[in-house]
């Protein structure tokens, strides 16, 4: 522990009480370092149960965090995942393209463009160093900037566990268990496919993509847009960069929904299946400025399968055009859409 970590904790711990006695709100950053605290905040709520919102606690995306909170603090208060910053948070007139490009974390680029790639690279090797080990990931670091170098390749792909796991010379079970512990620190998402009560054979495997497209790109060496456009897997990115938009942003309102990717063994496929309490929503995401009709019809075949509600293509036009129960448009209005649903 840094001497100034072990500093705080000394003076929360002879301050606690005239600390909580407080009516301001009492914030606490990077709270998992101080797992002992815990205890403490819920003798301190307990105590005065009808006053709400006195404490922040804040901390590095951390499974060992949500695992205290779990038991010690289990009904006692609501977690909030906080994202990189999305689209709809940056001013107006900001370009989607550069912050697909970028990503969302504010010091790789959002703010000055200089800082990427440099700031994901060396955020990515610390994490790799330093953070994840702490938080409990037993991989070498070694192994973990290689495992990240094969799931930016593999993004939005079928996960393939055996692949993997032959390249890095450990077991399928091993990778699997790396996955979930990525998936947990928010690093990586897993999208489950959907089963539905069809004739036909489904892919039963989950798709894995990396949550922030700047750690992507600069994983996979992208320097510019230009360069970004040329490579064979940058439709892959773009369709990972917009079902995180989606899904960050329906997760910021605190909608309840569950999320799939649905595809059959003879080629019928929806990019993101959502599901509400209330309808079923399917997207197909296209890196085109001027969608086919044909992009639509496969939609609509797609979704009669699952029966979805609402069938919404996304892509880069600057047009958008419904009908009774499809949109096509662009990602701006799609959001826009989840933000009034």
């Amino acid at each position: 522990m840094c001497p100034l970590i072990n500093e705080t904790s000394v003076r929360l711990d002879l301050d606690w009480e005239r600390i909580i006695q407080s009516d301001t709100l009492i914030a606490l950053d990077e709270a998992q370092v101080m797992p002992s605290i815990f205890p403490r905040i819920r003798g301190a709520i307990d105590a005065r149960r009808k006053r709400r919102g006195r404490f922040l606690l804040l901390g590095s995306v951390s499974p060992a965090l949500m695992k205290n909170v779990s038991e010690s603090l289990a009904g006692r208060l609501a977690i909030c995942e906080l994202s990189p910053i999305l689209l709809t948070e940056l001013k107006h007139g900001a370009s989607f393209r550069e912050a697909w490009l970028r990503g969302g974390f504010p010091d790789g680029g959002i703010l000055r463009k200089n800082h990427y790639p440099r700031w994901q690279n060396d955020y990515l090797a610390l994490l790799a160093q330093r953070d994840l080990p702490s938080w409990g990931l037993s991989a070498r670091p070694q192994l973990t900037l290689r495992l990240f170098k094969m799931l930016a390749a593999s993004h939005g792909q079928i996960w393939n566990a055996s692949g993997i796991a032959a390249s890095l010379g450990i077991s399928y079970h091993t990778v699997n268990h790396y996955l979930d512990y990525l998936e947990n620190a928010y690093l990586v998402l897993i999208l489950k496919p959907f089963h539905a009560n069809t004739q036909k054979r489904l892919v039963k495997s989950p798709k894995v993509y990396w949550r922030d497209s700047g750690l992507l790109h600069s994983l996979m060496g992208i320097q510019s847009l230009r360069h970004l456009l040329d490579q064979p897997w940058v439709g892959a990115s773009w369709e990972g960069w917009v079902i995180n938009q989606i899904l960050s942003t329906l997760r910021a309102r605190g909608e309840v929904f569950e999320a799939f990717f649905f595809r059959t063994s003879d080629g019928h496929e929806i990019d993101l299946v959502l599901d509400f309490s209330k309808g079923r929503w399917a997207f197909e995401i296209k890196l085109t400025g001027f969608p086919a009709s044909q992009d639509m019809q496969k939609l609509t075949v797609a979704a009669d399968l699952i029966r979805a509600d609402k069938r919404i293509l996304v892509s880069q036009s600057k047009k958008t055009f419904s009908g009774m129960n499809a949109l096509s448009t662009n990602i701006h209005h799609c959001l826009a859409l989840i933000k009034s649903r």
